[in-house]
């Protein structure tokens, strides 16, 4: 490692948490401009004009929702950023999940606008890190997007959150789960983090408070979600799993369990899974890779039941397990752009095969010893 690449602290200028909180978007917008171009997750565009919409208007500010259509890709990306530089928007608020606010990211990015994010789910890490995820049309993962700068604010009204499915939810402790390992690896690799710079003790502490928290609340927080309801449990998971998990992981840095998962973007059947339920199975492979200690796998695997999360490829939605498939996946983690080089030892696309195939055993025999419980 060349020793004068810088270590760096990375995130959100703001970070918003409380209830009530989409009808008062206009009491953010105005710090940054008076005309919002907001876009919006399909299911939630008649929520945001009633809503945010009619607040600015009140206000005396300008807003327009537009609906993202599905998949963070360079034309979606493009269509959207022209719509807003014809409505004269001088601010971009996305609302939704992390597709949705990646996309939002990337066009206040070209377009050099600031940017308000409000997740509707907690299901990933995205709102405060300064990256988006591009895919291809077809879905695939296509690259990371480095932006120079974090969310200007990021927005989290707990009582949404909570009316979200219980899925996205538990989703969002799954990606949670894995920022604490992977910022540890990074660390004792002293590697990259998603800012390009090396990993700080800062990270790696706010990655360590992101999984004491997940740990702690994991039960009461699936207890609230499940009736949609918001409590000091749920307030404090979704801190770790929006917050610290977004700044630990950009501070601290990725390495196997996302490596894992964009390897696993290119298996059809998994296409619907959500992403923190790939990253859990990422997280599983990482942690056969380190031979990691029993009473760490025990206590990820606790929190993956707890939560109801996929822990085996045929939980995943894998059908039939095809090894030339797999091998693949095992190929495009270990790519040098990606984050499998900051394990603190070299691997190998067989060592993450076989990781793979040994982590789904694992989840396998964790299933049958649990049943009924």
């Amino acid at each position: 490692m060349v020793n004068n690449i810088p270590r760096t602290v990375a995130s959100p200028k703001k970070f918003v948490i409380g209830t009530g909180l989409l009808a008062q978007l206009h009491d953010v917008v105005k710090d940054f401009g008076d005309n919002a171009f907001i876009i919006s997750d399909e299911f939630f565009v008649e929520r945001v004009q009633k809503e945010s919409v009619a607040g600015l208007e009140k206000a005396g500010l300008k807003g327009k929702a537009e609906k993202f259509n599905r998949e963070c890709t360079d034309a979606e990306i493009k269509r959207l950023g022209e719509l807003a530089k014809k409505q004269g928007a001088n601010v971009i608020v996305g609302i939704g999940g992390g597709k949705t606010l990646d996309t939002s990211k990337a066009v206040a990015h070209y377009y050099k606008l600031p940017i308000i994010l409000y997740p509707t789910i907690a299901s990933t890490d995205a709102p405060c890190i300064a990256l988006a995820v591009i895919y291809t049309e077809s879905g695939e993962f296509d690259r990371y997007l480095f932006l120079p700068q974090n969310p200007d604010v990021v927005v989290a009204d707990t009582s949404v959150i909570a009316s979200a499915p219980v899925r996205f939810f538990a989703a969002g402790i799954g990606d949670a789960l894995s920022t604490y390992f992977e910022a540890r690896a990074c660390h004792q690799a002293d590697g990259m983090n998603l800012s390009c710079k090396r990993p700080s003790r800062t990270g790696l502490g706010l990655a360590r408070m992101c999984y004491d928290l997940v740990c702690k609340n994991v039960d009461l927080a699936m207890d609230a979600v499940r009736n949609k309801v918001p409590t000091r449990a749920l307030e404090e998971m979704v801190e770790a799993t929006i917050y610290l998990s977004g700044t630990g992981a950009e501070t601290g840095g990725l390495a196997a369990a996302h490596a894992v998962h964009n390897g696993m973007t290119a298996i059809e059947d998994l296409h619907h899974a959500q992403h923190g339920e790939k990253v859990v199975f990422g997280l599983m492979t990482q942690l056969v890779l380190e031979n990691a200690p029993k009473e760490e796998i025990e206590e990820v695997l606790r929190v993956v039941r707890v939560a109801g999360l996929p822990m085996t490829l045929k939980e995943l939605g894998v059908k039939e397990f095809v090894e030339a498939d797999w091998r693949k996946v095992a190929e495009i983690a270990c790519d040098k752009n990606d984050t499998m080089g900051n394990l603190p030892f070299k691997v190998t696309p067989d060592d993450v095969y076989h990781a793979m195939v040994a982590a789904n055993a694992l989840g396998e025999r964790y299933r049958a010893e649990h049943q009924g419980k």
